[in-house]
């Protein structure tokens, strides 16, 4: 019988798949915009069919909910105001300023973890850190210009990716809850912060308000896809967490921004040449730099003497 994989793979894994899922995010969302669901609209109504789908999950665990404890709630609101601010920063600035912010997150996962758990930054992070900055640095071909925060959305990624990592490092450290709870929560408090952020966005003219009318051709695409796909992701995204260093987390979930380029390239006709392949290899090389090195040091240690 196979050796089933130990609790760090799985987590490792489920980063990874987050990453796969989010890194086709953008189709969906593109869909809904164009069924009239602009800006956050689309992203609240993802979250809204999510949020739907895991209320069996709410009602089978609903003492941990209701009251529940203090520090889970605080978890789910944390982690999704993160998704929240992340995904509202792409209607005031540019995608390639929230792309390079938020993913800042493997320095704060890992600065936090090593202030508050003493976990100790190895040189093998470090590397792991410097080889996934340069691959994103050559997918999005800024050359040396660092987008330096100037405006609301670009404080907001910021801030997106710090709180990411920030509540990762409290899931770690609290460990008392299964992470389908976590991941019910998640889900629906991104939804209570996303729709009201459209809601603002709107009332203050940022954004048109969303076609209703539309939902009749969207829900039963919408709600499968959801089922089958988005939550599952979410849970991945709170179970990482729920084992990992937030700063591998973070290098993990860099694998959004390979998949959302190469999947742009084929169903949206972005360009995908040399650049953009040694982008993803040097993304793909950072998030298993770790896990290679630690196999490596172990067949070392097993095949000394004594």
């Amino acid at each position: 019988m196979p050796k089933l994989p130990d609790d760090q793979t799985l987590a490792k894994l489920a980063a990874v798949y987050s990453g796969l899922v989010f890194g086709i995010y953008w189709i969906p969302i593109r869909a809904l915009e164009n069924a009239g669901f602009p800006g956050v609209w689309a992203t609240t109504m993802f979250n809204l069919a999510s949020m739907l789908i895991v209320i069996p999950i709410i009602i089978r665990y609903r003492r941990r909910f209701f009251p529940g404890r203090l520090r889970m709630h605080l978890i789910a609101f944390g982690t999704g105001l993160g998704y929240a601010v992340y995904a509202t920063a792409y209607v005031y600035t540019e995608v390639v300023n929230v792309i390079v912010l938020f993913y800042l997150m493997p320095i704060w996962g890992f600065l936090l973890a090593r202030i508050f758990i003493a976990d100790r930054i190895t040189p093998v992070r470090w590397l792991s850190m410097a080889v996934g900055f340069a691959g994103l640095w050559v997918i999005l071909g800024r050359g040396t210009e660092f987008p330096v925060p100037r405006n609301i959305g670009d404080w907001m990624a910021l801030a997106s990716g710090f709180l990411w990592a920030a509540f990762a490092l409290a899931i770690l450290m609290d460990g008392r809850e299964k992470a389908v709870v976590y991941g019910a929560g998640f889900v629906t408090w991104a939804c209570i912060i996303t729709g009201a952020s459209a809601f603002l966005a709107t009332a203050t003219g940022r954004l048109p308000m969303a076609d209703w009318s539309a939902l009749t051709g969207t829900l039963p695409w919408l709600l499968p896809f959801s089922l089958a796909v988005i939550v599952p992701a979410a849970v991945a995204t709170v179970y990482a967490p729920t084992k990992l260093n937030p700063g591998i987390v973070g290098l993990l979930f860099m694998a959004e921004i390979s998949v959302g380029t190469i999947s742009a390239a084929i169903w949206a006709d972005e360009p995908f040449g040399t650049r953009q392949l040694l982008g993803v290899c040097l993304i793909t090389l950072a998030g298993v730099l770790e896990t290679a090195w630690v196999a490596y040091s172990r067949g070392v240690a097993a095949r000394a003497p004594g």
